[in-house]
């Protein structure tokens, strides 16, 4: 059974930096696509950024600069670091992963920005 399980989240002031991880487990298989979903308070669920097998990353354009994606050699953890945090990236983070076309996602974890 796959299980995504990340670790990271908290409360920091604008202006610091956070890190968050994603370990994967449960597949035989490389995981193709990884990375982080975040959902604020009455709002959808958004990409922040991901990185395929491949190394290809993508980001949110309200991220770029600030947070970079990265995955560990065995492409089951991925990691997202956080600087020059904003009031605005308070949301819970969600670590996605995609096996074989099929989407697996982690619990969330919280990260709030506030002074």
């Amino acid at each position: 059974q796959v299980q995504l399980v990340e670790s990271g989240g908290g409360l920091v002031q604008p202006g610091g930096s956070l890190r968050l991880s994603c370990a994967a487990s449960g597949s035989r298989f490389s995981f193709n696509a990884m990375g982080w979903y975040r959902q604020a308070p009455g709002k959808q669920r958004e990409l922040v950024a991901d990185m395929t097998r491949g190394a290809s990353t993508n980001y949110a354009d309200s991220v770029k600069g600030r947070f970079t994606i990265s995955r560990d050699g065995t492409q089951n953890t991925v990691n997202l670091q956080m600087n020059s945090l904003r009031p605005e990236d308070t949301a819970v983070y969600y670590c996605h992963a995609d096996l074989l076309g099929q989407p697996y996602w982690g619990q969330g974890t919280q990260v709030t920005v506030a002074s």
